[in-house]
């Protein structure tokens, strides 16, 4: 199964997405946005600089556990990993996210699709 990311609704009423890998598990998520457009244009960057090794910052949380972010070209963070418990499970996830997030559909969990 392919991965694929979810557009969804938070309790405050912003729209984030997810990519979620071919079984199912979570590995990457966004910041909230006011716009639905917005967090759509996030996807399309996600979808974009996925391949590209020099986005990913690598780097442990404030508990210690080892987690990435990924960033655009101007430096922005687009996506945030989950935490992992070693250095090897957090590069696992990024070679996750550049194999599943160029090709993975949108599915729109929202109400006002």
């Amino acid at each position: 199964m392919a991965g694929k990311f979810e557009l969804y609704k938070d309790k405050a009423g912003e729209f984030r997405f997810r990519l979620k890998a071919g079984n199912g598990e979570p590995i990457l998520a966004s910041e909230g946005y006011k716009a639905r457009a917005s967090a759509e244009n996030g996807i399309a960057s996600v979808k974009r600089n996925a391949p590209n090794d020099d986005r990913y910052e690598r780097k442990a949380n404030k508990a210690g556990n080892e987690m990435f972010n990924l960033k655009a070209t101007n430096g922005q963070v687009i996506g945030t990993s989950e935490a992992y418990s070693s250095a090897s499970a957090r590069d696992n996830g990024i070679e996750s996210v550049k194999k599943n997030a160029p090709e993975a559909k949108i599915v729109d969990l929202t109400d006002d699709a």
